[in-house]
């Protein structure tokens, strides 16, 4: 395929032959398996060839525009990355508005027709006047003199020679205006001449008549013809300078083919070579594509080798991820208060004592409550009705039921979770116990406990009622000693609780899960917006329109980290704001240390939904990516219960993940206070930031080497 600089190309064939795939090899978008391509002085890709690049006007197949846009910005973000000043935007703007037709420039993209899609994806591509313009099925769902007003204009730019274009289309027969095309099939160049020579070539009124005989010559190198094909080749002469005639009279010779033609073009390779070798040139006429590249290529420089954001790039790209915000601003103002509402429903509904828990209660001693004296003194008669007053405090909802047997019935039914008898002699036996203590007779012991039956199917229940049980009494036996002149410590466990040296004296849950809870939070909200965004822009097309012209992997991932960084900042601070100061969780440490781990954990999120983006190619496996990696992230990385719990299988798995040192880390600056000199705070740090490195590393490499 050559193409001469200044022309038109038609690049022709039916859906499927490689039309689309063969363009974005010229653009540098895919890799060839082998053969070569040298376009505008270079090959795609490499230094100094501007491919990709504003040098060339790509118009894809799809229509890969922004909806939320309207027509003036969408050719003001594509005008600024290709260099232009907003003055050149606004007179070419004013231009193709009149010469494709368009509406009003404020429309919005997303409420005009397809066909005004496809004109606004035109103007996009003509704008900045590029030296090659690479169009993809322009004119189709185009009004047929819009259509022949297009093919006039792409006629006037190639006059001058500083501009070449390279068309396809599935109108053959508009293609008579091209100084030369090339028709294809099967992933084959069937012939590559002007439209004038091939009608007179193949003494055809039009070309897809020529396209026919040509695709009837390309089957006849068949092992075996059809009987149709055989029919029709009869009456087919076979010019001379026909691309496909040496293929045909060389390879094919004496029915010795090492090809074979399918039904539809699809060529089976019988023979040993690896694939199929493309030759593409775009240089000027009678010139021959060099061999090696030439010797005015500037020699490399170390500054080549390090990554160069171009202002006019970010200043685009910035300005439209803030617009694209702004525009879906119900999203975002979900997405950000998302966050705070998810904390406010954790310290709100986690970590709190249970109460209002229904206990059963038959007491042999005092079967009618109206008749239970809580009065506590040493000669009272009634210590149980004095327990029970005591456990009422606790804010547990004493159920009294009138035999000992349906109490327990309540339990075995699910009504209440547990049941507490007290036998008849409870008062007395207890008063003996503790007055006669070592010398306490069997029956006085056995009497004087309360029979406890419990529902322990929720272990959480069960043990703070227990705790509640064990508390009450020992701060009610206690009180009755006093009341008797008895030291009050005399029955206290021997045991000691100091005051704790890091955290509170009655621990919570809350404290203990929020730094994880907070970091998880932050860390896959980043996640699903980051990969969200990017791959919306490459589900649409806009992201590898964006490539083409010029945008390099970094710096779409910068612009992206700029933007998204300022909804997690607000997200962040919103969500420190409620939890330590409307929810006052446990802060003893840095304030700012919490805040730069947040970010950087937040950031380190938006990396990982950079890997996913560029990993999945649809929404759906993004999302069960993402969601599968929170379940055991929130398991394994010591957020809702320690990690000295695991197998240690598992402990050591648990250390590599981003947040199990972060959430230890927080852990030690909010309940101990310690700062970046401690080994369990820096270590926090430094392993978020390794792991930024590696998805930052892992993207830029996909995006730079996923073209297909």
């Amino acid at each position: 395929m050559t193409v001469p600089k200044g022309s038109i190309y038609g690049l022709l064939g039916a859906s499927g032959c490689g039309k689309t795939t063969l363009l974005s090899c010229i653009v540098g978008r895919k890799r060839l398996n082998s053969g070569e391509i040298w376009v505008l002085g270079g090959t795609p890709g490499s230094r100094g060839s501007g491919v990709p690049g504003p040098r060339i006007g790509y118009m894809p197949q799809d229509i890969a525009l922004y909806g939320e846009f309207s027509i003036r910005e969408t050719l003001t973000y594509f005008g600024w990355i290709a260099g232009m000043s907003n003055k050149q935007i606004d007179e070419r703007l004013v231009f193709l508005v009149e010469f494709l037709m368009l509406p009003d420039s404020d429309r919005m993209v997303k409420n005009l027709s397809g066909g005004q899609q496809r004109r606004v994806s035109l103007a996009s591509a003509l704008l900045h006047e590029p030296e090659l313009l690479i169009l993809d099925e322009p004119t189709v769902g185009v009004d047929p003199l819009l259509r022949q007003s297009i093919w006039d204009h792409l006629v006037e730019i190639t006059k001058t020679g500083q501009t070449t274009v390279i068309i396809t289309t599935h109108y053959i027969d508009e293609t008579r205006q091209a100084h030369l095309i090339g028709l294809m099939r099967g992933g084959y160049f069937l012939a590559e001449e002007s439209p004038e020579k091939l009608l007179t070539q193949f003494d055809c009124q039009t070309l897809e008549d020529v396209f026919l005989k040509l695709s009837v010559i390309q089957n006849m190198g068949r092992r075996r013809r059809s009987s149709i094909a055989q029919g029709v080749s009869s009456v087919v002469d076979v010019p001379n300078g026909v691309v496909n005639e040496a293929v045909v009279m060389d390879d094919c010779e004496l029915n010795d083919c090492n090809e074979i033609s399918g039904e539809f073009g699809d060529n089976i390779s019988l023979s040993g070579r690896s694939g199929r070798r493309v030759s593409i040139s775009l240089v000027n006429e009678k010139e021959e594509m060099p061999v090696v590249p030439p010797e005015d290529i500037p020699p490399a420089k170390i500054s080549d080798y390090f990554v160069r954001l171009q202002s006019n790039h970010m200043k685009a790209l910035v300005w439209k991820n803030f617009l694209w915000m702004l525009r879906n601003s119900p999203v975002m103002l979900f997405i950000t208060l998302l966050p705070v509402a998810q904390i406010v429903l954790f310290c709100a509904s986690i970590g709190h004592d249970p109460v209002k828990l229904n206990v059963a209660v038959f007491n042999y001693e005092a079967k009618e409550v109206k008749n239970c004296n809580t009065f506590l003194e040493c000669n009272s008669t009634s210590l149980s009705c004095t327990y029970l007053n005591y456990l009422e405090k606790k804010d547990l909802t004493l159920v009294y039921y009138k035999s000992e047997e349906d109490a327990k019935q309540a339990v075995e039914k699910g009504q209440v979770y547990a049941s507490i008898v007290i036998k008849r002699n409870y008062t007395a036996a207890l008063q003996t116990r503790v007055e006669d203590w070592r010398n306490s007779l069997p029956w006085d012991i056995e009497s004087s406990e309360i029979e406890v039956y419990r529902d322990v199917s929720s272990k959480t229940i069960a043990q703070f009622l227990k705790l509640y049980l064990y508390d009450t009494f020992q701060d009610f036996i206690q009180d009755y000693l006093e009341s008797c002149e008895i030291n009050r410590d005399v029955i206290r466990l021997p045991i000691k609780m100091e005051q704790p040296i890091y955290g509170l004296a009655t621990p919570n849950f809350t404290d203990f899960a929020t730094p994880g809870i907070i970091l998880t939070v932050i860390f896959f909200l980043a996640v699903a917006l980051t990969s969200g965004a990017m791959l919306i822009e490459r589900n649409e097309g806009s992201l590898e329109r964006c490539l083409v012209i010029g945008i390099s992997g970094v710096e779409l991932l910068t612009s992206h980290v700029i933007t998204q960084f300022v909804v997690m900042l607000i997200q962040s601070v919103m969500v420190m704001i409620f939890a330590f100061a409307v929810f006052e969780m446990t802060l003893t440490g840095s304030v700012a240390l919490v805040t730069i781990l947040t970010l950087l954990t937040g950031f380190c999120g938006m990396c990982y939904g950079f890997v996913i983006s560029c990993v999945c190619d649809s929404e759906r496996i993004a999302t069960y990516i993402a969601m599968g990696s929170f379940l055991p992230t929130v398991m394994l990385c010591g957020i809702i219960w320690p990690s000295e719990g695991m197998h240690h299988m598992l402990q050591n798995f648990a250390v590599l993940l981003p947040l199990t040192k972060a959430t230890e880390s927080m852990r030690s600056i909010l309940q101990r206070g310690w700062n970046m000199y401690e080994s369990h705070v820096y270590v926090g740090f430094l392993g978020i930031g390794i792991w930024i490195v590696i998805f930052l590393t892992i993207s830029v490499l996909f995006l730079k080497f996923k073209k297909g």
